[in-house]
């Protein structure tokens, strides 16, 4: 132990003991005293420093300045030279990017594997009931009618079902750092990848004040005369807070959200079911009258487009599970469970509650017109029970929402952090933002998620509503370019895979859509981007207000489709700088990072226990 930790010094005892000899008796200084007690303090702050043992990456990867390493404002970016200490300019010229360094970095990282098995399934179940779905399909709603809203979302469903199954293939083979984004850049094409991670990271960093917002705007259904800032702090706090706590503290927050999302949805389900049948106060049985009274459908054709991109965005957060992977103790046992219970929320959670809120609240309710895409009292569900006459369950519902509301917060932290950490990792951002302390935090990405969240205080100006729109601009189409590159490098690798010789049976998990499923997915992105495209530039018409001015109709196609210029800003910064070309079949990396957890042994075990089961039990376990 350092002198200067614990101070201590002995001293001869004048007095005889009972056999005649000396004793000594120990003096603690003032000063050990004062260290001691600064012990729990300083044990504190070393939490939030880097864990000397555990190195994401040997020192060769990354080389200094003067083999050619820096250049760039990303500090090693640019001029990265070979595994073999070579400087880059004798190997590729100025700029050049090692994608196998990259590689490297991402399979070993210094997050922390702390969630379980229920915390993967409670976030692939809730991960994504939100404002999407308790708020947005009332206007969704309002815009294409109860048939373009079981459509769209179906449609969206089904898309997603491909491409999660698709991405829990390649969660379970690499459990890797960045997840998604990182399959881009080593299955795609460097500069995608870089592309993909900044798209993806911007869109949780503008989801944390829209969703804090909204939660802001939620509260006035109690008191609106109290100012939002009030709320803005508390809840901006507590998001932070949580994640302060780590991966783990995270893992059980989003557990009791969901749990509470869940029981909610069920319950307007059955409430919905006796609702419709018994009807309303003043009116008997329901049934489907508001399919034929307004109707089912609502500005036709373009209706249902202008719902797929509300649906993507309701669907955003499944994805999350798989970016959990590199944080998960066993992602062989815990992702392909969480995975297959996608099928089952989008069945359960979403058809079958937007199938009773079309049955129950007509389209062109009074609370859906002109309303905005993050006020609860435009909830469809709301609306619903309160047509029912029943006073309290309003009330109960617009709590869920805050909760709800808190835990996208909550994941656009966790979201945004971990991208940009990875980012970091692959010398794709700032090398600071890589910063992880020894409880695997990524501290300063966390940071950054914090400083943005400061743009929460906006809901107190005047132009809220401009401040929301344009935040939804920045993240509404960035998820259908996500969901599309998880299809595509799904694709490229099983090619990969392939022609490397291997098996199938090689894989911890396969997709149960295959790659024909990830070529559905592709194609049905795709088509969603188009459908965009053509809403954004030639919109639905006002009706009673005419024809659009040319600068609100420029202003909506901007506001429609934002993403898809950033995006191809990212891509094309990139791909000027490096130089990077696609990445070929026979250099694709397939090998690092990739877990085979002891396969035939586990595969032998699991044979064996299967055989006992029951037929119900395999079938449970084959959707399950």
């Amino acid at each position: 132990m350092p002198p200067d930790r614990d101070i201590e010094m002995s001293a001869f005892n004048s007095k005889k003991d009972s056999f005649g000899q000396g004793s000594t008796r120990s003096i603690r200084l003032p000063l050990s005293e004062d260290r001691e007690s600064r012990r729990p303090m300083r044990a504190w702050f070393d939490t939030f420093r880097r864990d000397p043992n555990r190195r994401r990456s040997p020192k060769a990867v990354w080389p200094s300045p003067e083999d050619g390493g820096g250049g760039n404002p990303f500090d090693g970016l640019s001029g990265i030279g070979g595994l073999d200490g070579t400087p880059a300019r004798e190997h590729h010229g100025a700029h050049y990017y090692d994608l196998h360094a990259a590689n490297l970095s991402t399979a070993n990282t210094s997050l922390a594997r702390e969630l379980k098995g229920r915390h993967l399934q409670m976030i692939a179940i809730g991960g994504s009931i939100g404002t999407g779905l308790f708020v947005a399909s009332g206007k969704s709603l309002n815009t294409g009618g109860p048939a373009s809203l079981l459509l769209a979302y179906g449609f969206v469903g089904l898309m997603l079902y491909c491409t999660v199954q698709a991405l829990g293939e390649l969660a379970v083979t690499f459990p890797i750092a960045g997840s998604f984004s990182t399959y881009s850049t080593r299955f795609l094409d460097p500069a995608w990848g870089f592309a993909m991670g900044w798209n993806y990271a911007l869109q949780w960093l503008v989801v944390l004040p829209l969703e804090i917002i909204a939660a802001s705007i939620t509260v006035g259904y109690w008191n609106s005369n109290l100012q939002r800032a009030i709320f803005v702090t508390i809840f901006l706090f507590t998001i932070i807070t949580i994640n302060m706590f780590g991966v783990k503290g995270y893992g059980e927050a989003e557990f009791v959200f969901a749990i509470i999302k869940i029981t909610a949805v069920i319950g307007f389900i059955l409430l919905g079911i006796v609702i419709n049948i018994g009807g309303f106060p003043d009116d008997g049985y329901i049934g489907g009258r508001y399919w034929t009274n307004p109707g089912a459908f609502h500005n036709g054709f373009k209706g249902v487009c202008s719902v797929l991109v509300s649906a993507a965005f309701a669907f955003t957060g499944t994805e999350l599970v798989g970016l959990a992977a590199a944080e998960t103790v066993n992602p062989r046992k815990s992702l392909p469970t969480a995975i297959k219970q996608v099928f089952w929320r989008i069945t359960l959670f979403y058809i079958a509650a937007l199938t009773l809120v079309g049955l129950l609240v007509p389209y062109n309710h009074p609370k859906l017109l002109g309303t905005h895409a993050v006020d609860a009292s435009a909830s469809p569900f709301v609306i619903a029970i309160e047509s029912a006459g029943i006073d309290v369950m309003p009330g109960v519902m617009n709590s869920v929402i805050l909760i709800a509301v808190l835990s996208v917060g909550n994941s656009a932290v966790f979201g945004s952090s971990r991208t940009l950490a990875a980012l970091a990792d692959q010398r794709q951002a700032p090398r600071i933002l890589g910063y992880v302390d020894r409880r695997g935090r990524p501290l300063v990405a966390i940071g950054i998620a914090a400083l943005v969240g400061l743009l929460s205080y906006l809901a107190d100006l005047d132009q809220q509503a401009d401040v929301l729109n344009w935040l939804l601009a920045v993240s509404g189409l960035s998820s259908i370019f996500t969901w599309g590159s998880i299809c595509l490098a799904h694709i490229r690798f099983r090619k990969a895979w392939a022609a490397s010789g291997r098996s199938l049976n090689q894989l911890a998990f396969r997709a149960q859509a295959g790659v024909y499923g990830s070529w559905l997915g592709l194609a049905l992105n795709l088509l969603v981007l188009i459908a965009q495209f053509w809403t954004a530039a030639w919109p639905i018409s006002k009706g009673s207000e005419g024809m659009r001015s040319p600068t609100e109709l420029t202003q909506n196609f901007f506001l429609q489709y934002m993403c898809v210029p950033i995006v191809a800003a990212f891509y094309l910064g990139h791909k000027l700088w490096f130089r990077t070309g696609f990445v070929r079949i026979a250099d694709m990396d397939i090998d690092t990072g990739r877990k085979d957890f002891n396969l035939p042994i586990l595969l032998a075990l699991e044979g064996d226990e299967m055989q006992s089961w029951p037929l119900w039990k395999k079938a449970y376990k084959f959707f399950c």
